[in-house]
């Protein structure tokens, strides 16, 4: 039997789509579907109130959130919420001032995603996430119906990064592979670069003699290093007038893969705003059991073992 699939939530774009009757929401909550829709409003006692087309739902504070750890659920996880995509189970109906409201409880479905899904994978298993969030060290994701893992700058690209916005958006659908899953706190740790491709496998796309183009990732005293694409990076000579993020044109002069380096000749550089991409991922399968970075010629090794 096929293990059900959870998503980050906002995965379904239009969430409220057939929930605009009330045997809709019924059969939802006799099936125990996690179903979503948007948060329109959050009250005085932190309780989400939910459009669903067909009347009004509402998130109880308790009910925003599931904490593992028995913790009591925080303001700021009820107000963060408004105005974006929130997922729940259907528990129920009441009367409120003469209105018929729809008891959600977002914390069932995080639940169910916990231990139904995200706590029966093993490492190398391949999974949908969303962006949260930035910060210096790294990028938070939504790994199943907002329950949400560290993404840390290290392990987002081999090329460096000063910062996650080099690479993400808030909001942005990514792919992660599970780096470990941690089943007596609940929690799991995901990683990204080992998505993007080997040394040569992006050294592939390029030869020595094409003049391309690159982002200028770091600048050291002995050179520096152009990144010409997320998990790969070249060096030329060092320049002055040259910043950090701008973008340059370069001529390759030289691809040695037994010492794992590009050569290139720096042409020009300049400011630019830059708009991200989705990334481009080199695995088509649902698992990674092994990553190999450097090339056979190499003799330095860099790589992933999952199992």
């Amino acid at each position: 039997m096929s293990r059900k699939i959870y998503k980050p939530e906002g995965f379904s774009l239009g969430g409220t789509e057939g929930l605009y009757t009330v045997s809709a929401l019924e059969k939802a909550m006799a099936k125990g579907q996690i179903i979503e829709a948007r948060a329109t409003v959050c009250d005085e006692a932190m309780s989400l109130y939910v459009d669903l087309g067909c009347m009004r739902g509402i998130i109880k504070k308790e009910d925003v959130a599931f904490n593992p750890d028995g913790s009591p659920v925080k303001d700021i996880a009820a107000i963060t919420r408004v105005g974006k995509t929130v997922c729940f189970k259907v528990c129920g109906f009441e009367k409120r001032m003469g209105e018929t409201v729809a008891v959600l409880s977002r914390k069932e479905a995080q639940r169910d995603c916990l231990e139904n899904f995200l706590m029966l994978l093993s490492p190398g298993e391949i999974i949908d996430a969303r962006v949260t969030h930035l910060e210096p060290f790294g990028a938070f994701v939504d790994v199943g119906c907002g329950i949400i893992s560290l993404l840390s700058i290290d392990c987002i690209s081999v090329s460096r990064i000063s910062h996650p916005r080099d690479r993400f958006y808030s909001g942005m659908f990514i792919k992660t592979a599970v780096k470990a899953v941690d089943r007596s706190l609940m929690r799991i740790s995901v990683t990204h670069k080992e998505l993007l491709g080997t040394w040569r496998e992006n050294a592939g796309k390029f030869c020595a003699g094409q003049t391309v183009s690159g982002i200028v990732r770091s600048i050291e005293p002995y050179g520096i290093f152009i990144e010409l694409t997320p998990n790969l990076a070249g060096l030329a000579e060092y320049s002055e007038n040259v910043r950090i993020g701008d973008r340059a044109t370069v001529y390759i002069k030289n691809i040695i893969p037994e010492k794992m380096k590009i050569k290139l000749v720096l042409i020009d550089a300049c400011r630019c705003d830059r708009e991200l991409y989705p990334p481009e991922y080199f695995i088509c399968s649902d698992s990674i059991e092994s990553w190999k970075y450097s090339p056979e010629e190499c003799p330095k090794y860099i790589g992933t073992e999952f199992r």
